[in-house]
């Protein structure tokens, strides 16, 4: 069978996935019926042999993932070219209560799989094996030794109290503690005070030598075993640096063998793409958008001047920062948005097409949900037939946009699967979900269509699942999700509210959510037009031929600089979704007819302006105190310099310029002094 250009076998495991080849056939679009096979890893092998032969370097999709190595290792000797791709129908579907009802599903993960994955840019880090082991007692001491056979290791101790030297110094052991910690695998910086090498003549205990403050050294790998507070914030993402407590030999033990393969050259992936002129964080220094910075749990994301920096070292890809950007100026990028959307479309476009009626969609990532998945699939009752799993690298990457599309797109509830890993990290996430549900309850679809499902219990992942309410399937869309996140964020909120139960024209949304309008105080704005220059997504607009100020919501983002810049302070908010007409195009706010000078006719200011400037300094500013004076601020800037010179002669003169005396003047002087003497004058 061929979905996508790629040949895609399909196995039922020996028979325990219910599998009809004709009606899977006809799920995914095939011409006639798909061979189906039992025991493609095993008495069937020579068919996947067959296959591989037959590709010519084509795509192969295999739908088994268990047996992935091994025919990994076949095709690394048949045909090294070869491009294969895995996917898992057996515990995402067919191991089910109601794998006889996942024929829908099946096809759908299929077509699914099918799709190109684009490659993802990489980072390189190298680590030479310099490690740092931070610790406390001979355990630490202890630690250093058994990595000193591998790696070139220093131990340094903190508040040492009654250690036993070594009877080998085979390691370089200090006294210190570290003040500040930065870096990243391959590039430790850290600053230690108290710090003081052992001295060798210590006899019982560890002495050391006077210590003193401020030492800074450098390291590719760090363990900490002190079992106190981490070093960096999100410790467990920071790469090259292990933390393991002290009293848990297994975790000792495990960091151990972790931090000798740390050795060498690394990719990491850039999981981030950032586009700086999308950014709305600040202008002028004054701040805006910071939501990337409030939820980034490592610290990789700090403020440079109007937008941010993102340090792709520090970054542990959780995508928070894709996940609550407005503008889309952070987008994760493994894979791309565009990637992830139109995996979605494919999935549940293909589902129901193949018959499947209102979809659940379960966003899991690789590590924890597919490992739940598995055990719900092999000691439980399996995912229901309804429920779809979406996989993704970190689930803390979702945000409204993909929720707004999966309900948009037929689903009629949306669970997130976090994990362990996710601790301290879902800031973004939940204010996401918060959204999606205000949106959703808003149009009347009611609360619950969209949550987070948080539990490492594979009988309480699959309690809740199976619990989903019944509820009825709304019109699907089948629309391409083209543009940036927001245009297609408004693509499924246009198709949602089309098929809404309850549908608003104005849809209003809690604080701080990227969508709404600015209402201004038109009878305060000067159309001084401060807020146009703030606006970082033009959501404000000018004229250059009159004094007018526009507005277009469908760009406005909340950021609030406008209402920060504005001198008048006649800006307010308003979060909301407007699904009128109106709202996609630009409309005007204020308009005047420009203030024309009184001297010379020619426009040069708006009449508010004018009028409020001459009600604020006319006779009570010194400048200004005359009417004549006062009548200046009428004019145009040629005309008020001209009638100032006029008025006033010289305004700017200081007096007559003082005279340069030279030599010359003093010997005139001497000469004048010296005749005077003579005559018997006094001089």
């Amino acid at each position: 069978m061929m979905i996508g250009g790629r040949t895609v076998l399909v196995c039922d495991c020996a028979g325990s996935v219910a599998l009809d080849g004709a009606a899977l056939g006809a799920a995914c679009g095939a011409r006639g019926a798909v061979a189906v096979h039992s025991q493609l890893c095993r008495s069937q092998l020579d068919r996947f042999e067959a296959a591989l032969a037959a590709s010519g370097g084509a795509p192969l999709l295999v739908a088994c993932t268990q047996e992935a190595p091994l025919f990994r290792e076949i095709a690394a000797d048949r045909a090294p070219d070869a491009a294969l791709g895995f996917t898992n129908i057996r515990e995402r579907a067919g191991w089910s209560d109601e794998g006889a009802d996942a024929l829908p599903k099946i096809a759908a993960l299929l077509a699914e799989a099918a799709l190109p994955i684009p490659p993802t840019g990489a980072l390189s880090l190298t680590s030479n094996g310099v490690c740092l082991v931070y610790g406390s007692d001979e355990r630490a001491v202890e630690a250093g030794r058994t990595l000193a056979k591998h790696l070139d290791v220093t131990v340094l101790l903190t508040a040492p109290r009654d250690v036993a030297p070594p009877p080998v110094m085979d390691v370089a052991l200090f006294r210190g503690r570290i003040r500040a910690a930065r870096g990243w695998v391959g590039a430790f910086e850290i600053v230690v005070d108290d710090y003081a090498p052992a001295l060798p003549s210590a006899r019982g205990a560890l002495a050391f030598e006077p210590a003193r403050h401020g030492a800074s050294a450098r390291c590719d790998l760090i363990l900490d075993l002190t079992g106190g507070a981490p070093l960096f914030p999100a410790h467990g993402r920071r790469d090259g640096y292990l933390r393991a407590d002290p009293g848990n030999p297994a975790q000792v033990a495990h960091a151990l063998l972790d931090l000798i393969n740390l050795v060498g050259e690394f990719e990491k992936p850039l999981f981030v793409d950032y586009k700086p002129d999308l950014c709305a964080h600040s202008r002028s220094r004054k701040t805006g958008c910071s939501r990337c910075l409030d939820v980034c749990p490592t610290g990789a994301i700090t403020p440079n001047g109007d937008v941010v920096a993102i340090d792709p070292h520090v970054c542990a890809g959780c995508g928070s920062c894709a996940s609550v950007c407005p503008t889309g100026a952070a987008t994760y990028a493994l894979p791309p948005a565009a990637t992830v959307y139109e995996r979605l479309r494919t999935l549940l476009t293909t589902h129901a097409k193949a018959g499947g009626v209102a979809p659940a969609l379960l966003i899991h990532d690789p590590r924890h949900g597919e490992e739940l998945i598995g055990l719900i699939a092999r000691h439980g009752r399996g995912l229901p037939a309804r429920v779809i799993p979406f996989a993704l690298n970190e689930v803390t990457q979702t945000g409204f946009d993909l929720f707004a599309l999966a309900l948009a797109y037929g689903c009629t509830h949306v669970r997130v699967l976090t994990g362990p890993e996710n601790v301290g990290e879902t800031a973004g996430l939940a204010s996401q979900i918060g959204l999606a549900e205000a949106a959703l309850s808003g149009l009347g679809y009611g609360s619950g269509r969209v949550g987070v499902i948080e539990s490492r219990d594979p009988d309480a992942v699959a309690a809740e699942l199976w619990s989903l309410p019944a509820v009825a399937p709304h019109r699907a869309g089948m629309f391409l999700p083209m543009g940036s996140k927001r245009s297609v964020t408004m693509l499924a909120l246009r198709h949602l509210h089309s098929a809404a139960p309850a549908p608003v024209e104005v849809l209003p949304l809690p604080p701080g959510a990227p969508f709404g309008r600015v209402a201004v105080d038109v009878a305060g704005c000067t159309l001084c037009l401060s807020c146009v220059g703030a606006c970082p997504t033009g959501a404000l607009l000018d004229n250059a031929d009159k004094p007018m100020l526009s507005f277009a919501q469908d760009a406005c983002v909340q950021c609030g600089l406008c209402k920060t810049t504005c001198p008048e302070k006649v800006i307010t908010l308003v979060p909301e979704i407007d699904f009128r007409d109106r709202a996609r195009g630009a409309s005007v706010v204020k308009e005047e007819e420009p203030y024309c000078c009184v001297s010379c006719g020619k426009p040069f200011a708006t009449k508010s302006s004018i009028e409020k400037i001459v009600a604020t300094l006319a006779g009570k500013h010194w400048m200004f105190a005359t009417p004549e004076a006062a009548n200046r601020i009428r004019m145009c800037e040629d005309c008020r310099v001209q009638d100032q010179f006029a008025q006033g002669g010289a305004p700017f003169a200081l007096g007559q310029p003082r005279v340069t005396r030279t030599t010359d003047d003093d010997l005139r002087e001497r000469d004048e002094a010296e005749r005077a003497a003579a005559a018997g004058k006094p001089h």
